[in-house]
Parts: structure tokens; sequence; C-alpha cells
């Protein structure tokens, strides 16, 4: 068996972080694993005194790192999003517009247009409507994903191609915007989003186009250091394509872990059914070949909307007078979380909204007096009291977190919804770091841009990677290189749990690295926004080179 001194590098290794534990001149690699951290000269005399055949890499003095793990991703729909057309740079309605039509011009035959990631601050201050569309493309059906992924925004032959009409229901925790006479108007908010618009489309789709998206999302985080991710919302088609995926390669590019979505079904019986689904399948997966590369972590539930389109719940209502309800009531929930739980599922739940992170940490402070040691999580957290970070701390409750949410360029509409004190109080990192709550940082692709280093330099700044001028949003929460290079990795591993197969440089461990041109640590966080990622190693194997 051949081991692989890798040497020459300044190496963090995401143990004890801050301290000399999270340095090491030298590591070595052998069937796949990490097997001997430290000096160069130990490391040289452990491995001649095993014997065997032995190289040595040359790493030229570069930085090199544990390999990111992306804790809250979306695969298949990141992978779908790369080719469609992309709006989140887009400043005016007028601007959606032309982007809109240039993309039917170079292709006029496509029977629908699908666009991406535009914001509502390019709308203005009136609300999305079909009308708009159809002044630019009246005749060919458009599906634009809002950038937060809550809400899709079409025009009227898209209406008419999903049968949307003034007699259609709104689902469980959805919204079809109507007009005064009942008429859709072209926004379908939340779980009508994803009832409607994304499932036609994805009723269109073949199996092969399903792996084709996968393809795309796993060479796109190849190239940006990642090595692991949670998928954070799949459904079955999903499920589908991963194992088709490894059936056709024998594997994956890197392992997966996969939280599957449950929304509301017709009443709390269907929805302990879908639990039940869910545990068939993560046992079936789990004894077999594919578990190597594929595992069913747990369940999602999408407790409320966004900031940006005012549906997420709050304590306290938006400027404009306005508040929602959970999309899962407490009422609703518990007894499916309480079976989750029961079952050995990890739950993680989505609360944007102040008061939906209080209604999740009462649901989960029930599964805990149940005396079960599971490990569960909340996401994104972008207005969270003190009061529910303590109780977080308490139960040992993850926060998931994204600083790509809070990039300065796309925060106008954020702080304007909230309107109050509340719009300069979000994503605090610091206060989460302080209680003692375990943190781990993401993307939510495709909802931001996927990069892991702008997500790094957005965590160590509070800047904003797409539009750098901009002034901080509180640079005073962010974090110190090492705390973020932490959470980015051994943070992800364990909210994962998954943190005895990889997430650190160690012994023992996957041998999962990335090599970049800069080393965080020391240089100036701006330096980021033009590194490069050299390297990226999954199971000491390179599956990207620049």
């Amino acid at each position: 068996m051949v081991t692989t001194i890798y040497r020459n590098a300044t190496i963090f290794t995401a143990d004890d972080a801050g301290s000399a534990g999270a340095q090491a001149e030298a590591f070595t690699v052998s069937a796949g694993r990490f097997t001997h951290v430290g000096p160069l000269d130990q490391v040289r005399a452990d491995v001649a005194a095993e014997g065997g055949e032995v190289t040595e890499v040359d790493l030229g003095g570069r930085f090199v790192g544990p390999g990111i793990i992306d804790s809250h991703t979306h695969l298949t729909t990141f992978g779908e999003a790369v080719g469609k057309v992309q709006l989140r740079d887009c400043r005016t309605l007028e601007e959606i517009r032309q982007r809109l039509l240039a993309a039917h011009q170079a292709d006029p035959g496509a029977p629908r247009i699908l666009g991406a990631s535009w914001l509502f601050d390019a709308v203005g201050d009136e609300h999305p409507t079909a009308a708009m569309l159809d002044e630019a493309l009246p005749d060919v059906p458009v599906y634009l994903d809002a950038n937060d992924l809550h809400s899709v925004w079409v025009n009227t032959a898209a209406l008419e191609e999903m049968g949307i009409d003034a007699h259609s229901q709104d689902p469980v925790g959805g919204r079809i915007a109507r007009d005064a006479e009942g008429r859709a108007t072209g926004m379908l908010y939340e779980t009508a989003g994803r009832q409607y618009a994304r499932n036609f489309l994805e009723s269109l789709s073949t199996p092969e186009d399903q792996v084709r998206f996968l393809e795309l999302a796993f060479e796109a985080y190849l190239e940006s250091g990642v090595t692991t991710v949670t998928d954070m919302a799949m459904n079955q088609a999903d499920v589908a394509a991963i194992r088709a995926l490894i059936a056709r390669d024998g594997g994956l590019p890197f392992p997966v872990t996969a939280h599957m979505i449950i929304e509301p079904g017709a009443d709390t019986v269907a929805d302990l059914a879908g639990i039940e689904e869910i545990v068939a399948l993560q046992q079936e997966i789990a004894v077999g070949s594919e578990a190597e590369w594929f595992r069913i972590a747990g369940v999602k539930f999408i407790m409320d909307g966004v900031i940006d389109a005012c549906t997420a719940t709050m304590r306290v209502p938006y400027a404009d007078g306005t508040n929602c309800d959970p999309i899962w009531s407490a009422e609703r929930l518990r007894p499916v979380a309480q079976a989750a739980d029961e079952a050995g599922l990890q739950i993680a739940m989505h609360a944007i909204g102040d008061r939906t992170s209080e209604i999740a940490l009462d649901l989960l402070e029930d599964c805990a007096r149940r005396r079960h040691p599971r490990r569960h999580r909340v996401e994104h957290l972008e207005t969270v009291t003190e009061e529910t970070i303590g109780r977080m701390a308490r139960l040992g409750v993850t926060a998931s977190m994204q600083p790509v949410h809070c990039d300065p360029a796309i925060m106008d509409n954020w702080k304007a919804v909230l309107g109050d004190h509340r719009s300069e109080e979000g994503f605090p990192w610091k206060k989460v770091r302080d209680a003692g709550v375990a943190l781990t940082l993401g993307t939510d692709a495709p909802t931001a841009p996927h990069e892991a280093l702008p997500n790094l330099y957005i965590a160590l700044t509070g800047g904003s990677a797409m539009s750098p001028e901009l002034p901080p949003y509180h640079p005073e929460r962010a974090f110190t290189p090492e705390e973020a290079l932490t959470a980015l990795t051994a943070g992800g591993a364990w909210a994962g749990e998954m943190e005895r197969l990889r997430g650190r440089i160690r012994p023992g461990l996957e041998a999962n690295f990335l090599v970049l041109d800069a080393d965080p640590r020391q240089q100036a966080p701006e330096v980021l926004l033009g590194t490069q990622v050299r390297s990226t190693y999954v199971r000491g194997v390179q599956r990207y080179r620049r």
C-alpha cells in the first residue's frame, strides 16, 4: 500500500482551532485516509518505521485545509439553476425583461423560459405580476425562481399551462396571488410555488435530466473546494438521480448526506405516513453498497418563508403592518416531529422569522424531554431573539447559517420590509458563538452563490462579495479566520453527524482537503475574492485541479 506524504504547505487542520494544535507541517494519506499529521521529520520517521512504498508531494508553500462541507444546499436544484437565465444582478424590471428576451432570441424554439435568482428590489415598489412579464413575452411560458427559492413569478402563458385559474386552491402553507376578482396575478408564494410550478416543471424533466443537473452541481462544487454536502430538501426524484449516478459510476464525486423534505399533507395521518416512507428509504439505503456515498440523515421542515416576501413569521409585524402564519403550525407539526425524533431521524427546521425560531425550539424541547440523544438543527436564523439563542445552547441545537444571505448587495429590501431596529439586528453570528451554540456555515445554493471563498469573505467582514465597494453590514459580528474555517469544515461535519468520518485533517478521517493560493488566516480578507482553489482532494484522490 502506497503512503503519500504531503509537505511544504501551511496546513490548517481544524483541530483545536486558534491554538498550535490547528497547525501542522505535513500529513500523510493512505487508502483514502489521513494516517499521520504533524512535524515533517516526525511524519517521515513514522512512515519509515511502518515500511512500504512512500511518495512525497511538494505543495509549494500553499495553504491547505480540510475540504469544505456545504452544510445546506440543494444539489439538483442548483445544477438545474446553472442552465437558467441568471437574474441576480438585474437591478430593474426592464433589465429582467431584456435578459429574458435575449434568452428567447438565442433559442426561439425553446418551449418555455426558465429564470433564477431575481431580487424583489429590482421590481420596485409594486408586487411582481404576470402582466409585467407579458409585456416582453406574452406567448412563451415564463417561470422565474426568486433568489430565495420561496416564490415563483410567472407570466400568463405559464399560469394557463399549469391550469391555474380563479378556482385553483391555495395549498397548505402557500398562496396564489390574486386580484379583487380572484384571478391569479402571477406570483406563487411558498408551497404554492413548489406544488404548482416546480412540480409541473419536474413532471416535464426526465431521469436523465436529473442526473445531468447533479453532474453540473458536483463539478461546480469541486472547483470551489467542496468535498461533502448536506442536501437540505431532497425529494424522491432527487434520490432516484443520486442512486442512478452511483449505479452508473460506482460512486459519487464526493459523499452526500440528505434531509428529505416533508410538507403539510392532507392531514396529520398523511404527514405521519410521510415520515414512515422516509424511514423505510433511509434503512433501505443504509444496508446497501450506496451507503458508502449516500446517507439519508433526517427530515426537513420548512416552517416559514422569507423576510423579502414578508412570508417569514415575525413576533412583531412588518413595516407595512402585515405578518403571516407559519407554514407548519406547532399543533400540526408536534406529532410529526416527535415521530421523526423517535424514528432516529435528525430534524432540520427552516426558521427565518424570530417567532418561527421560538416555535421550532418549543418543538425540539418537547423532543428533548423524551430523552432521545438527537442532534437537531435550525436553518437560517436571520432574525432570532437572545432568549432563543440561549435555549439553543441549552438544548444542544445546531445553528446552520449562511453568510451569503446577508451580502449587503441584496439586503436593501430585507431591511426595508422590517423597517425598524430589527433591520440592524439580523444574522447574529457573534451572539450565537458567544452563547456556545454549535455552528455550521453553508450557502443554500442556488438561493445564493455556491462558491466557498466569497462565503468565507462575507463571514470575515460582513462585506459584499458581489459589490465589494458597499459598506459592510455590522462587521462587529464577523468571525475570525479560524472560527469561520472551522465552521465551514468541522462545523459542517458536526452538524451532519459525520465528525468521525470527515471535517478535519486528523488521522483516521477521510483524506478530504483543498489547496488554496492564499492563506485566509494571514492575508487581508479582500484577497479571498481573487483567490483560486488549486486542487480539491476527496478520499485522497485529486478530483479537481486548476
